[in-house]
C-alpha cells in the first residue's frame, strides 16, 4: 500500500515567519490631496454625458438630445458654479476648496475643461448634421437655399417675426442697451450709403421666451433654417437704404446667485420672488461670441457689457446656445428616437377597485419607478385620498412637479371636501423657483 506523503499533514513541519509590525500609517484627514473639486467633478460628469452623444449605438435623434443637454448644464454651470466663484474674487475670498485651490484657480481649470468640452461639442454637432442629412434631416444655411425657398422663408419672416424685431443703436449718444440672460442678439455694424463712418446697433433675436421657435422649418419637409441666419441675411428690412458692413452674434450667461439671506427671511416666497426678478439684471458672467468676430467690436462688446476679454470672452466655431437643439429632437421621427418607455401598473393595483383596499390586503406595497407607472400608483392614490370620506388629511411634501401632474389639482380638491391638506414646497430647488412659486400660490 502506497501512502501519499503530503497527506500525513502532521508529519510536515512548516517554516515558521517572523513578521515585522508594520506601523499604522497615519492619514491628515486635511490633507487636499485626498479630496475631488466639486467643480470639476461636475464638469466631468457632463464629459460622460457627451460621451453619450458620441456612441455610434445610440440612435441619432439620441444623441443630438445629449448634446443639448450637456450644452444646458454647461450654462447653469456658468450662472451658479462660475457666478458664485466670481462673487467670491469680488469679495477678495481666498478661502481654499476642500482640493486645496482658491476661487481663481477654480475658475482657470473649469474654463479649460469647458473649452475642451465645447469643442468637442462644436465638432459633435458637424458630424451628426451630416448623419441627419442621410436621414432627410436637413439644418442648412439660408445661402444655401434656392431662390424660390429663401422667398417663402423671407415672406413668413416679414409676416411672423419681423413686427418682434426691435433695433437698438450703440453709440456715444444712447447707452448700451441691456442684454437679458440667454437671449440671442446680433451685433450689426452699417452705414448709409453716402456716408464713410460705421454705426452699430443690436438686435436682439426673438426667439426662446417668446414662443418663436429658433429653427425655422420649410413647408413638410424636415428641412430647417436657424432664425438668425434668416434674420442676418434679410436686414435690409430693418435698415432699409444703408449698407449692412458686418452682422455677428453673441449671447451672454448671467449670475443667479443673488438676493438676500434666506435664512433671515420673514416670508421665504417673497424673497424667492425678489430673487428671481433680480436675476434679469444681475452681473454678466459669460459672453460667447461667434468665430471671427472683429477684434475691435468684440473688445467694445466685452468693455460694455463689463468682462475681461482674454478670460470671460468665448469664442464658438458652431452654433450658439445648443440647448435649442431640443427643437429638433422633438420632430416627429420615430425611427430616430429611442423606442418610447412604457410604465407598467403594480400586478396588485391593477384589479383592484379601491387602493386602500390595495394596500390593505397587501400589507404593503412596493413601488419601483420609472419601471412601475407613477401615475397608476401615487397619482391614484392621491386621487382617491381626495374624495375618500375616511380620509381627514393629507400631508405631504413636492419638490420638482411636472406641468401636466393632476397631483395639485387633487391636493385642492381634497381641500375644498373639507379635508386637512399641508404641503411643503421646495421652493429652493434650482431652476425650478418659478414652477413652485406658482404651485405653492395655488395651494394657498
Amino acid at each position: 500500500m502506497s501512502v501519499n506523503p503530503l497527506s500525513q499533514s502532521s508529519e510536515i513541519e512548516e517554516p515558521l515567519v517572523e513578521l515585522e509590525a508594520v506601523p499604522e500609517q497615519e492619514f491628515d484627514l486635511e490633507d487636499h490631496q485626498y479630496y475631488l473639486n466639486r467643480e470639476f467633478s461636475w464638469l466631468e460628469f457632463n464629459r460622460r454625458v457627451l460621451a453619450e452623444a458620441e456612441n455610434p449605438k445610440n440612435r441619432l435623434l439620441e444623441r443630438l438630445k445629449f448634446l443639448a443637454i450637456v450644452s444646458s448644464n454647461i450654462d447653469e454651470f456658468f450662472m451658479k458654479r462660475i457666478g458664485g466663484l466670481k462673487q467670491q474674487l469680488g469679495a477678495r475670498i481666498q478661502l481654499l476648496s476642500i482640493d486645496g485651490r482658491t476661487p481663481e484657480q477654480q475658475i482657470e481649470r473649469s474654463y479649460e475643461i469647458v473649452t475642451e468640452l465645447e469643442d468637442k461639442i462644436y465638432s459633435l454637432y458637424d458630424e451628426l448634421r451630416q448623419l441627419l442629412l442621410e436621414q432627410e434631416v436637413e439644418i442648412c444655411n439660408y445661402t444655401d437655399l434656392t431662390v424660390e425657398e429663401q422667398a417663402q422663408l423671407r415672406e413668413y419672416y416679414l409676416r411672423n417675426i419681423f413686427p418682434l424685431v426691435t433695433p437698438q443703436s450703440v453709440d456715444p449718444a444712447h447707452p448700451f442697451p441691456f442684454i437679458s440672460n440667454f437671449s440671442l442678439n446680433l451685433l450689426v455694424s452699417l452705414r448709409y450709403r453716402e456716408d464713410q463712418e460705421n454705426l452699430l446697433a443690436r438686435v436682439k433675436v426673438p426667439s426662446g421666451g417668446s414662443g418663436i421657435r429658433r429653427f425655422i422649418q420649410l413647408g413638410d419637409s424636415h428641412k430647417y433654417v436657424l432664425l438668425e441666419d434668416v434674420m442676418s441675411n434679410n436686414l435690409d428690412l430693418l435698415f432699409p437704404k444703408m449698407k449692412v458692413v458686418a452682422c455677428e452674434t453673441f449671447r451672454v450667461i448671467r449670475n443667479i446667485n443673488v438676493g438676500t439671506s434666506r435664512e433671515k427671511a420673514d416670508d421665504l416666497l417673497a424673497s424667492i420672488e425678489s430673487e428671481v426678478r433680480n436675476r434679469k439684471f444681475a452681473t454678466v458672467v459669460r459672453l460667447t461670441v461667434n468665430e471671427g468676430m472683429d477684434t475691435v467690436r468684440r473688445g467694445m462688446l466685452t468693455a460694455e457689457i463689463g468682462l475681461n476679454d482674454v478670460r470671460d470672452t468665448f469664442t464658438s466655431s458652431g452654433m450658439l446656445s445648443m440647448r435649442d437643439l431640443f427643437e429638433i429632437v422633438d420632430i416627429n421621427k420615430p425611427e430616430l428616437h429611442d423606442e418610447p418607455h412604457r410604465p407598467i401598473d403594480h400586478v396588485k393595483l391593477r384589479v383592484a377597485q379601491n387602493i386602500f383596499h390595495a394596500i390593505r390586503d397587501a400589507g404593503s406595497l412596493f413601488l419601483h419607478h420609472p419601471y412601475e407607472s407613477f401615475g397608476t400608483s401615487v397619482t391614484r392614490f392621491v386621487k382617491e385620498a381626495s374624495t375618500d370620506p375616511k380620509v381627514h388629511a393629507i400631508k405631504m411634501t413636492l419638490y420638482r412637479t411636472s406641468q401636466d401632474s393632476k397631483i395639485i389639482d387633487y391636493l385642492i380638491s381634497a381641500a375644498q371636501n373639507g379635508k386637512q391638506v399641508a404641503v411643503v414646497v421646495e421652493l429652493q430647488a434650482r431652476f425650478d423657483e418659478v414652477a413652485n412659486m406658482r404651485w405653492a400660490n395655488r395651494l394657498e
